[in-house]
């Protein structure tokens, strides 16, 4: 089929425009810049953790709810996780996390039972935790982790993490999305820290339980 001279010049022009119209599309792409896309594992599912130490006792206490950005999932879900008579966890963070920490320690704390008779102490638990969370320091849990419990001579102990399980032992610690808030108020409250002519008095067990309770409803 012979095509006219005014034909070719045509289909020239209407290929040339779609050419023109693909180009301008591309620039207005590149002018955006790189976009960069990718996964992450993590989500922060929010919590809030504390813990105080006695002479003979220590608290544990923790908010109950389960969130993600502006979304709430469920206002029972609590992040406190008894491990043995003496000891209770509180972990916080991405909810995934917390659950396969405490799995797996619980498993090991079976294991410890079965082969030696007997039930680990707060301090054998809070080391093993240290060991659990640097053996995972180049992928870490997400997890805020706070143990308190009854050591060997019957005092009070709290132990504080951190991502890969540098953890120390304290008198009162928070952690958590509300740390920053209930820290403060520890430092002042328990360890009289910017208070002047204070008399520094032990903190019996009623004391700790009513102020981790004003802690959370202030």
């Amino acid at each position: 089929q012979v095509k006219t001279f005014h034909t070719v010049f045509k289909e020239f022009c209407q290929s040339f425009e779609r050419y023109i119209f693909i180009m301008q599309g591309v620039e207005a792409v590149n002018s955006l810049g790189p976009a960069q896309h990718g996964f992450s594992p993590y989500t922060f599912n929010g919590g809030t953790i504390l813990a105080i130490a006695g002479e003979d006792f220590s608290v544990i206490a923790a908010d109950t709810r389960l969130s993600q950005g502006f979304s709430i999932h469920t206002r029972d879900s609590p992040k406190t996780y008894k491990l043995t008579n003496s000891t209770v966890l509180g972990c916080a963070g991405f909810h995934g996390d917390c659950l396969t920490l405490t799995k797996l320690i619980t498993a090991r704390l079976q294991m410890y039972e079965h082969e030696h008779g007997s039930k680990m102490s707060s301090p054998a638990i809070a080391q093993m935790l240290s060991t659990v969370l640097y053996y995972r320091r180049f992928f870490p849990y997400y997890t805020y982790n706070i143990l308190a419990g009854i050591d060997n001579e019957g005092k009070g102990c709290v132990y504080s993490f951190d991502p890969v399980g540098s953890y120390e032992r304290e008198t009162y610690r928070a952690g958590g999305s509300a740390s920053a808030l209930l820290q403060p108020l520890l430092d002042n409250q328990i360890g009289f820290k910017n208070q002047q002519g204070v008399t520094e008095v032990p903190l019996t067990k009623d004391k700790a339980v009513f102020l981790v309770k004003d802690v959370f409803t202030a």
